[in-house]
C-alpha cells in the first residue's frame, strides 16, 4: 500500500514538473513571438533610453551583475523596452547576457531591446581638419556586423535595430553623415531580413533629431532622406524642449500676461508650452512624411529633461532645470504618449557622469530618473512609496528618494523661468 501511495505521489510531482516546464516554454515562445509592431506605441510596454555606466570613463564597462541590478530596477518601475547606442563597447553584449540571466531566474521578467548601431563620418572625432560627410568611417562596417551577430544570438530580446544616433543632424559636428550613408546600412539590414539572415520581424530604423527627419529646415529635405523614410520600418525622432529654453526660447519664460500669477502657476504654464513645443516637433515630422506620401509609424526615440546644470540651463541661464520641472515634463510627455499611442524612449534611466567628465555639473550628466547615489528623483518618488523597489539595490545601496522625499525642500531650490523681457535681454547679450 505504501509503495502504491509513493508511486502516486511521484507521478503527481512529475506531472506538476512537466506542466510547469511546458508553461515556461509557452511563456518563452510567447515572448519570442512578440515583435516591435506589438510593443511600439503600446502603453503596456513603456520604453526608456539606457546607459549603465557608473564611472567617469567608458573604459570601465558595467559588469553583467551590475546590469542585472539595473534591469531589475527598470522592470520594477514598469519599463519593458530599453534603447542602447552602440555595440562597440561591451555594454550591450553584457546587457543582453544580464537580461537572459534574469529571465532564467524569473519567468515573469520581460525586457526587449532597441539596439543602437553607432555610425560616424570619415575623420570623425579626430584632429583631421575636415570631416568628410559623404564618406563613412571604416569602423562602421564592423559595428554593423557586431550588431547583426547579437541580433541573431538574442532574437527573443532584440526587437529593433537603430542605425545611427543623431548621425544626420548638422549640429553633431564631430561625426554627422549624409543620409545616404544611413540609407546604405538600413537597406543592408532590410536585405538580411529578406534573405533570412536576420529575424524577419525585427524593425529597422535610425534615431535622429526631428529636423533630420524633415521637420526642420529645407537643408535636410534631400532625395536620400526621402528614400530613407521609405526604407525604415518606422521613424525614431528626438525632441528636447529643455535644450531650446536656451537655443530657441520663444515658448519659454513668463509671458507678459502671466507676471501676476503665483510662482507655481508660472512654472506650470511654461512647462505646458514645453510639452506643446515637443508635440509640434513631432507633428512637423509627420507633416513632412505625409508630404512625400509615405505612411510610417513615428515614435520618439529620445526626449528628456535634465535635473541640474551649472551652465546654459541652470540658475545663471534659462532657469529650466531642476528635479521639479523634470518631474513635470516626465509626467506630461508620458501621459501624452499613452493617449496618442506613441512610444517615448525617455532619456534616460540613470545618471551617467562620463558624458561631461570635465564638468560634473554639466546637464548631460543629470538626465537620469535615478542618480549615482541610488536615489530616485522627484518624478518617481511615488514608485518608491509604492514599494515596487523594495529589496532592490544599485551598487549595494537600496533605492531611496532625493531630498528625503521632502517636496518643500526641493521647491526651495526651484527657480521661476525668466520673463520675456529678461529673455530678450539675454539674447542681446549673446
Amino acid at each position: 500500500m505504501k509503495k502504491q501511495i509513493l508511486l502516486v505521489l511521484i507521478t503527481l510531482v512529475s506531472m506538476i514538473l512537466v506542466s510547469c516546464s511546458q508553461s515556461d516554454k509557452k511563456m518563452d515562445m510567447k515572448k519570442t513571438s512578440i515583435t516591435a509592431e506589438h510593443i511600439l506605441g503600446n502603453s503596456d510596454y513603456p520604453a526608456i533610453s539606457f546607459g549603465g555606466y557608473r564611472d567617469i570613463s567608458r573604459d570601465i564597462q558595467p559588469t553583467v551583475e551590475e546590469l542585472k541590478e539595473d534591469v531589475k530596477i527598470l522592470f520594477a518601475l514598469g519599463f519593458k523596452i530599453l534603447r542602447t547606442y552602440n555595440v562597440y563597447y561591451d555594454e550591450t553584449s553584457n546587457l543582453l547576457k544580464a537580461i537572459t540571466e534574469v529571465k532564467k531566474e524569473d519567468p515573469s521578467f520581460e525586457m526587449y531591446l532597441m539596439m543602437g548601431i553607432w555610425i560616424d563620418c570619415k575623420n570623425a572625432f579626430t584632429d583631421e581638419p575636415d570631416r568628410i560627410r559623404d564618406i563613412e568611417s571604416e569602423k562602421n562596417e564592423g559595428e554593423v556586423s557586431r550588431a547583426v551577430a547579437l541580433a541573431n544570438q538574442y532574437p527573443d530580446i532584440v526587437k529593433i535595430m537603430a542605425v545611427g544616433n543623431e548621425a544626420m543632424v548638422h549640429w553633431q559636428w564631430n561625426y554627422y553623415v549624409e543620409p545616404g550613408i544611413i540609407l546604405k546600412w538600413v537597406n543592408h539590414l532590410q536585405d538580411l531580413k529578406k534573405n533570412g539572415k536576420l529575424p524577419k520581424d525585427i524593425w529597422v530604423t535610425s534615431s535622429d533629431n526631428f529636423a533630420s527627419w524633415g521637420g526642420g529646415g529645407k537643408e535636410y529635405h534631400k532625395a536620400d532622406l526621402n528614400k530613407l523614410i521609405n526604407a525604415v520600418d518606422y521613424i525614431s525622432m528626438h525632441t528636447y524642449p529643455m535644450h531650446d529654453t536656451h537655443y530657441n526660447p520663444d515658448f519659454w519664460g513668463v509671458r507678459y500676461n502671466e507676471v501676476k500669477l503665483t510662482d507655481s502657476q508660472k512654472i506650470d504654464s511654461a512647462m505646458k508650452r514645453s510639452l506643446n513645443y515637443a508635440i509640434s516637433q513631432y507633428n512637423s515630422v509627420k507633416k513632412y512624411v505625409d508630404s512625400i506620401a509615405v505612411n510610417k509609424p513615428i515614435h520618439i526615440g529620445e526626449s528628456g529633461w535634465s535635473s541640474f546644470s551649472n551652465e546654459l540651463y541652470g540658475d545663471e541661464g534659462s532657469k529650466a532645470v531642476d528635479e521639479y520641472k523634470s518631474g513635470i515634463f516626465y509626467k506630461q510627455i508620458t501621459d501624452w504618449a499613452n493617449k496618442a499611442g506613441v512610444s517615448v524612449f525617455y532619456f534616460e534611466a540613470f545618471d551617467e557622469k562620463w558624458k561631461d567628465a570635465a564638468n560634473p555639473g554639466g546637464s548631460e550628466n543629470h538626465f537620469g530618473l535615478i542618480d549615482l547615489n541610488a536615489q530616485a528623483k522627484y518624478m518617481i518618488w511615488d514608485k518608491v512609496d509604492s514599494g515596487v523597489l523594495n529589496g532592490l539595490t544599485r551598487g549595494g545601496k537600496p533605492i531611496t528618494k532625493t531630498y528625503d522625499g521632502d517636496l518643500e525642500a526641493l521647491l526651495k531650490i526651484v527657480k521661476v523661468p525668466p520673463t520675456n523681457k529678461e529673455i530678450q535681454a539675454n539674447k542681446k547679450k549673446n
